[in-house]
């Protein structure tokens, strides 16, 4: 061979055992890619264990045990508790550490395995002693997101060859080397490039068994916190902490007969004997009082002169005024001198006759005085109860028309309710209204109408107790309790909420941590509850308060 044909061969066998050496780093059945990251802890080892009084939730993290308590039926944090742990190491005792929140040491927990509690707790009067098995996984992360030493093999045996492959193809490179040197001596740096490669390839199980000690050597951390999270199967899984933070309670259902309730229309209206109206008896022009017109939300009294309304003179009736005022002037005149003459000759006449006189002439002059007030003088318009300006409509010189409503006077302290009915109800005394800003207010039945307004029944209402921020003509819906009653479970009108599909749901609080939807059936009850008649059992725990917040979790 000539010397180029001999280097041309060399190439073609080195290109070979490179290109041997990488199928065999890519053999069947792996990815070299970038491997993906393995799924993370949330949820540290916990047990759980709950009695007629208290529910409890021991969770391990790291050597420390940490316990919450609550009470069973409500689902509220229960302080100033003393608690006493039965080990396997030994009995240890619980400090608070927060609202409902307490904790110790233990450091065999630091070991996998499965640990039996009895938890005895004291609270006031009340003592219990609760069960349960705390288990500690074996190989964990509890807490890490960082892989295990066996899932870090795991991993590696993805990408990474096996020892054997290794050496198998380190020797065929040096072989390989060693042909290529004989075939040609003079081409020495042939052989340092045929070993250089093996060399590389038997080093690699050194590199990956550092990385495997580096692993070993990694301890693996505590979970600090937990994550609430929605469950495949549509259930919540809420940690204590995080149902602290949302305020949740819940509520032991009990069917009971309640009286049916059925919901009306309604609006405040003011109460009639405690409410009046200011109106012009003649039309006129209206003029203000002394100090100006009052402004809305005066309060006033029966009496106060709110307006004057000075009725116009027609130029006929100034005709007719103005005679009668000269007719009179003129009988004056004469009754005057009549008297005068009598007073004269008084010692000679009946005094009857000069007492007539007297008489007549007064008479006159208050007929010529009442004349002149006509034109002079205005009407006063008085308010008819006490209470506060509730309306007005008056402007200096505006033209009021008869019976035109001037002022309305209402005593904000005494309201009543309107509402209506569209069937005819026999309704109990007992009744409640829910305003749009979500208050309740306590009703009294007064009595419902007769006459037909609008295909509707009126029936009225006295609110009861405080009425501040009231106004009349605000609508409401009234609640109104009927003879009949109706089984079911009574709810929070805050804990039915309306699901994806439309249909109502409520959460169940089936175990400490774990929440469950469940779809019912419900009828209104009164302002502020809801009569649950199908979809869930007696003696279930219901969420009660945060299960807006609680349906927000995915």
């Amino acid at each position: 061979m000539t010397p180029s044909v001999r280097s041309n061969l060399a190439g073609v066998i080195l290109l070979a055992g490179l290109v041997t050496a990488g199928a065999a780093f890519a053999h069947d059945g792996h990815d070299h890619g970038a491997p993906s990251a393995p799924l993370g802890t949330t949820v540290a080892p916990r047990a759980e264990a709950s009695s007629g009084d208290f529910e409890v939730v021991a969770i391990a993290r790291g050597t420390e045990l940490e316990i919450t308590l609550d009470t069973f039926r409500g689902n509220e944090p229960v302080d100033r508790a003393e608690l006493e742990i039965d080990t396997p190491s030994g009995l240890i005792k619980a400090k608070a550490r927060g609202t409902g929140l307490y904790g110790t040491t233990a450091p065999f927990l630091g070991s996998a395995g499965k640990y039996d509690l009895a938890i005895t707790v004291t609270a006031g009067d009340k003592i219990d002693v609760l069960t349960t098995t705390l288990t500690v996984p074996d190989g964990a992360k509890r807490g890490s997101d960082a892989p295990s030493l066996a899932q870090a093999r795991e991993q590696n045996a993805k990408f990474a060859f096996p020892n054997v492959t290794i050496a198998a193809v380190a020797i065929g490179g040096f072989l390989t080397g060693l042909v290529v040197a004989m075939m040609f001596r003079r081409r020495s740096d042939a052989v340092v490039t045929m070993l250089v490669p093996a060399f590389a390839f038997l080093a690699a199980p050194d590199a990956r068994a550092q990385a495997e000690a580096a692993l070993i050597n990694t301890a693996p951390a505590a979970i600090s916190r937990d994550v609430a999270q929605r469950l495949p199967d549509g259930a919540i899984f809420v940690p204590k902490a995080t149902q602290r933070i949302l305020a949740l309670k819940t509520l032991l259902t009990a069917e009971e007969t309640h009286a049916r309730s059925v919901e009306l229309p309604g609006r405040v209206i003011p109460d009639p004997n405690a409410s009046g109206l200011v109106q012009a008896s003649a039309g006129g022009r209206l003029s203000p009082p002394e100090g100006g017109f009052k402004a809305l939300g005066t309060v006033v009294k029966a009496g106060d002169i709110l307006a004057y309304v000075r009725p116009p003179l027609p130029s006929a009736d100034a005709t007719v005024q103005a005679q009668q005022s000269r007719e009179l002037d003129q009988q004056i005149s004469i009754v005057t001198r009549k008297v005068e003459r009598l007073s004269a000759i008084q010692q000679v006449i009946a005094k009857s006759q000069l007492e007539d006189a007297i008489l007549e002439l007064k008479g006159l002059k208050e007929r010529r005085a009442n004349l002149d007030r006509v034109n002079r003088e205005p009407e006063p318009l008085y308010a008819p109860v006490n209470g506060v300006i509730a309306s007005a409509n008056a402007v200096a010189g505006q033209m009021a028309e008869p019976s035109s409503v001037i002022f309305q006077i209402v005593d904000p302290a005494k309201l009543w309710v309107e509402a209506l009915a569209f069937e005819p109800q026999i309704l109990t005394s007992a009744a409640t209204a829910r305003l749009g800003d979500g208050r309740q207010l306590i009703l009294a039945y007064l009595g419902t109408g007769l006459a037909d307004r609008s295909q509707a029944i009126p029936v009225q209402f006295a609110i009861q107790g405080d009425t501040q921020g009231l106004r009349s003509g605000q609508f409401l819906t009234v609640f109104a309790k009927t003879s009949d009653g109706r089984k079911g479970m009574a709810l929070p009108r805050a804990s039915v909420l309306r699901g994806a599909n439309g249909q109502s749901i409520v959460y169940e609080h089936t175990n400490a941590e774990r929440f469950i939807p469940r779809e019912v059936r419900t009828v209104a009850l009164d302002g502020e509850r809801l009569l649950v008649v199908s979809g869930i059992e007696p003696g279930k725990r219901i969420v009660t308060q945060g299960a807006e917040l609680l349906d927000q979790i995915r």
